[in-house]
């Protein structure tokens, strides 16, 4: 395919870098005062300005690199925020914020008290579907149009969705359903990675422009409504038609394509990176009836060669210089401590060595989760399912009935989708499947699309179901192994994003019996029960409670279930006051079983339950999202000393 030559990127050593057009651009309507000729160049503006921005306060670089020419084209062409744009996944929408109004605000994002890294509605009437979760873009996409449709309103409505996302289940079944009622909605596939249809040479490029030629098309629907007319033709056989004319389309330009089959006009592929031929195209579909899919060429990190080099590095690279493309690493002279992911990573390989049953299933996170160790060591073993939590959960589930241990790793926030899986396909059957429960717990920047507040609770809840969490790097070795190898039924894992606290992790593992908890101190006024990492907040806050002369025990619980309740009973009626801490949601999490556990055995201590608030929890750093929630450690501190001067 010819490819439109894209603008260089002028980086400036400057504090403030000039942006001309950028300049004169607060919102879409100005935008619109633009020549078609001009935009090449203020996409290269936007492209600088975003690489400025990103090398200091890091974000979703590469993505975003690649969706400038098409958001661009979309705001220019559109009439919104009365047109609507819905975003897939949303990391590529940066773009879409700079021009609705945040240019400006553009260096708070994804802080604390900033914009969003996601499309938000509460920020911006331009962001009009939450967006952070693959896939569900065309879903909410056709219900606006489907409800433009009944309400008689002069609006579009656009679904902008990448190819990784496309291979998520949801996506297919949007578009199976929206040639099934009368809408208008475009869906625009922005394909840099999975080449689901190849230009085959100039007969397409002719083919798109005829089938968005304006004439064509009202010629088209004219003869269409005459048909109607004449009763030649019912509204029923619309679908008919339109696989007729897919079939004739594909006859004429020598290939076949995989969206005809869906009763939706397919046009494409084109350059994505051509911006005035994009706003051609665009203008000429504007007004199209009926469902239609726009299938874009694009390149991740588009103008900057380090990430066209090396996408997956700069899909997110933290800080850089952009002017040598060197990425920014913080100096320590002490060691670190590891990630607990590549704890994760390297231990799965050492049991996948001992025992040829072990087999690993991610659902398209594989780097994020560090099992890229085991997809090296063990290929044939390890299976990346793409975007698709329910597949993967009843994929593993299979290979468990067929002997093998799956470990399936999947982020908290991303196991939401699979919940009737765990349910039907796992827990109903008692399959043993292991489940890793990545980014569990705050995350941080990501914000309130990606927290991993829910899991114990809705896990809690299903029958034989094994919930854990390591106080450590070491103690996540111990259970990976016993979730392995000695407990029986589904387990899950939980552990959080990022670096543990012990250099030393790469001790024997050993069996940890199931369902029992830690005694780390013994105390009479005070007990802290803590479930998790945040443990280690928690050892601190006992030292110096201790002190200040009181008697502060500590129990790491291990297990959310089963509850250790012989030891969390013996607790109940030794100490004179209780603390429960979990980094997870209070309703339905540890807590609340602890409480209940209490009220089972008629145990009355005074008990304070810490965890996250029921509501969503905004972006920011892990510490800043703490003390908003009351877990960091001097919240911590200050709670214990009220509950000790009120009932000691």
């Amino acid at each position: 395919m010819l490819q439109q030559e894209v603008l260089p990127i002028t980086l400036s050593s400057e504090a403030e870098a000039k942006y001309p057009l950028l300049d004169r651009i607060e919102y879409p309507q100005d935008l619109r005062q633009l020549s078609p000729e001009e935009l090449p160049q203020l996409c290269a503006e936007i492209r600088s300005f975003m690489l400025e921005a990103l090398s200091v306060n890091p974000g979703h670089l590469g993505a975003n690199l690649g969706a400038v020419e098409i958001t661009v084209a979309m705001h220019y062409v559109f009439d919104t925020p009365q047109d609507r744009i819905v975003w897939d996944v949303g990391h590529q929408a940066y773009v879409h914020k700079i021009l609705t109004g945040r240019k400006h605000a553009f260096h708070t994002l994804r802080k604390w008290g900033g914009l969003a890294g996601f499309p938000t509605p509460t920020e911006s009437e331009y962001d009009t579907f939450s967006a952070g979760h693959a896939s569900n873009s065309i879903s909410a996409a056709l219900g606006m149009a489907v409800a433009t449709a009944l309400k008689h309103e002069d609006r579009r409505v656009v679904a902008f969705i990448g190819d990784g996302a496309m291979s998520g289940g949801m996506a297919f079944e949007g578009l199976n359903n929206a040639s099934s009622f009368p809408n208008n909605l475009l869906v625009i596939l922005n394909d840099n990675n999975m080449s689901i249809d190849h230009n085959v040479g100039g007969l397409n490029k002719h083919m798109v422009n005829l089938l968005t030629n304006p004439t064509y098309n009202s010629m088209r629907y004219d003869m269409y409504r005459m048909l109607r007319k004449l009763h030649i033709v019912k509204e029923g056989q619309r679908k008919d038609l339109q696989r007729f004319n897919n079939r004739v389309k594909a006859l004429l330009s020598g290939q076949s394509n995989f969206f005809d089959s869906f009763s939706i006009r397919y046009l494409g592929p084109t350059d994505g990176h051509d911006v005035v031929h994009l706003v051609q195209i665009l203008q000429d579909i504007r007004d199209m009836k009926g469902p239609r899919l726009l299938h874009i060429s694009t390149t991740k990190g588009k103008g900057y060669q380090p990430a066209e080099q090396d996408p997956t590095v700069w899909h997110a690279p933290g800080k850089f210089d952009p002017l040598t493309g060197k990425r920014v690493t913080a100096k320590s002279a002490a060691p670190k401590p590891p990630k607990y992911q590549d704890v994760f990573g390297h231990t799965l390989v050492e049991l996948a060595g001992e025992d040829e049953r072990i087999v690993a299933v991610t659902p398209a996170m594989p780097t994020g989760c560090s099992m890229t160790y085991m997809m090296e060591a063990y290929p044939n073993r390890s299976f990346d399912v793409g975007i698709a939590e329910e597949h993967a959960v009843t994929f593993s589930s299979g290979m468990a009935t067929e002997g093998f241990i799956p470990v399936c790793n999947i982020y908290s926030t991303f196991m939401q989708r699979a919940y009737d899986q765990l349910i039907h396909d796992v827990a109903l059957t008692n399959n043993h499947v292991v489940f890793c429960l990545d980014r569990a717990g705050l995350i941080g920047e990501d914000g309130a699309t990606h927290q991993g507040a829910f899991d114990i609770a809705y896990l809690r809840t299903i029958p034989g179901m094994t919930i854990c969490s390591p106080y450590d790097e070491v103690q996540l070795r111990h259970l990976l192994r016993s979730a392995c190898f000695d407990w029986q039924g589904p387990v899950a894992i939980r552990y959080p994003r990022g670096e543990g606290s012990t250099i030393d992790w790469q001790q024997p593992m050993h069996t940890h019996p199931h369902g029992k908890a830690r005694v780390l101190k013994e105390g009479q006024d005070l007990t802290f029960l803590s479930f998790g990492p945040i443990g280690h907040s928690v050892t601190k806050v006992v030292d110096r409670l201790q002190g200040e002369g009181y008697s502060v025990g500590h129990i790491d619980l291990v297990f959310a279930k089963p509850l250790d309740e012989a030891c969390i009973t013996h607790v109940l009626r030794e100490a004179q006051n209780v603390i429960t801490i979990e980094e997870g949601c209070l309703n339905g999490g540890v807590g609340s079983g602890i409480l209940q556990l209490a009220m089972e055995h008629g145990l009355s201590p005074h008990i304070k339950c810490l965890g996250l608030p029921d509501e969503f929890i905004a972006h920011g750093t892990p510490q800043q999202q703490r003390q908003y929630c009351g877990l960091d450690e001097e919240s911590m501190y200050q709670e214990a000393k009220q509950l000790l001067a009120h009932h000691n």
